[in-house]
């Protein structure tokens, strides 16, 4: 009795476990990008994942200086929709990576930075936002009287590359169910030797996040992460930048969103650029297709190349890299299936724009 408890138990846990993840619409994509020749968020449309058409000539979807407001500058961006269908939701790095901008906050080094910003929008066109400055610590949490990973949060340098996914399991303290795990990487100098992964979670108004959570360390840097349920093998894959043994985009696996997560499996990597380095990872599908779709990029040649590349439906054996079409400065950022009626409105919006001068 006992073991067959177990058993339903487990099924139980994988069945609502898999449910957590991001709400998948539309038959057309949103590619939500930094702008690789200056740090803002711009957008672009596709009808095929493949081929696609700058919004606003590649200008700013919004005003980074009203969103962004430690450095005014976003990166790496990340969109999704919100697990109801209600609107949307984005996270940014708050980080101007300019030598002005070093000397103005008094950054020890040019790529370092302070926070996240928090964005949510019900039209892809106005977006409201919140900025988290993780050097005041404790108080920026929804529940600040817990153990802190960091005992001085003044001293952090680095807070990277936010994602989110949907994960209607998570209870609150009140009892209250779902949430967004907000998965991201940090480095307190000062306290830790490198970049870590760690995640939060953000509820549902995305304006209350609690006090992150180692969610692995694996002895040497890592950055950079994008999960995904894959149905095909009934796990999280998560595709990252790691920086220690092997450098390179490669994959770990969970059966569980927080983890326990392996190290990368060494021979599933994205190993057709050789030694380019390459960070940015971002999968998707199209639609009626259960293969992936592996976007990132290639930062170490001039020009830079924003790759596409292709795995099989459990997301590895990675191939066929081809550099995205259609995008004047494509860069970090992530994939959003769209619809028809979204797609037209993105390029109505594209048409009455009128570049400032």
């Amino acid at each position: 009795m006992t073991k067959r408890f177990f058993i339903l138990f487990i099924l139980i846990a994988a069945f609502y476990d898999c449910m957590a993840q991001n709400l998948q619409k539309g038959e057309y994509f949103l590619y939500c990008h930094m702008n690789g020749g200056v740090a803002w968020t711009s957008y672009a449309v596709s009808e095929d994942g493949v081929h696609f058409k700058d919004i606003l000539e590649g200008d700013s979807v919004f005003s980074d200086h009203e969103v962004a407001r430690i450095e005014g500058r976003t990166r790496d961006a990340y969109i999704c929709r919100k697990h109801d269908g209600t609107g949307y939701l984005m996270v940014c790095t708050d980080m101007d990576a300019s030598e002005a901008s070093r000397k103005r906050l008094g950054k020890v080094e040019t790529w370092d930075n302070y926070g996240i910003d928090l964005l949510t929008s019900k039209d892809l066109i106005n977006w409201e936002s919140i900025t988290l400055d993780y050097r005041k610590g404790p108080a920026i949490f929804c529940n600040p009287e817990d153990e802190s990973v960091y005992k001085d949060w003044s001293t952090i340098n680095r807070v990277w590359a936010p994602q989110v996914v949907w994960d209607p399991n998570y209870k609150w303290k009140d009892g209250k169910k779902g949430g967004y795990m907000m998965y991201y990487s940090m480095w307190n100098r000062a306290e830790e030797a490198y970049d870590r992964m760690y995640y939060s979670y953000v509820d549902e108004t995305f304006t209350q996040v609690t006090q992150p959570r180692l969610l692995f360390d694996w002895g040497y840097a890592t950055i950079d992460a994008d999960i995904n349920w894959v149905q095909a093998d009934k796990r999280w894959h998560m595709m990252i930048k790691k920086e220690g043994g092997k450098p390179g985009l490669f994959t770990s696996t969970s059966k569980r969103l927080t983890g326990k997560w392996g190290e990368p499996v060494e021979d599933d990597y994205v190993d057709f650029e050789g030694n380019k380095k390459c960070e940015g990872v971002s999968a998707f599908q199209l639609p009626g297709d259960d293969t992936w779709r592996i976007a990132y990029i290639e930062y170490s040649s001039r020009p830079k190349n924003y790759r596409i590349c292709k795995a099989d439906r459990k997301m590895r054996n990675f191939s066929d890299p081809q550099n995205i079409q259609g995008v004047k400065s494509p860069q970090h950022g992530s994939f959003m299936r769209i619809t028809e009626e979204e797609y037209r409105k993105l390029l109505a919006w594209d048409r009455a724009y009128k570049k400032p001068f």
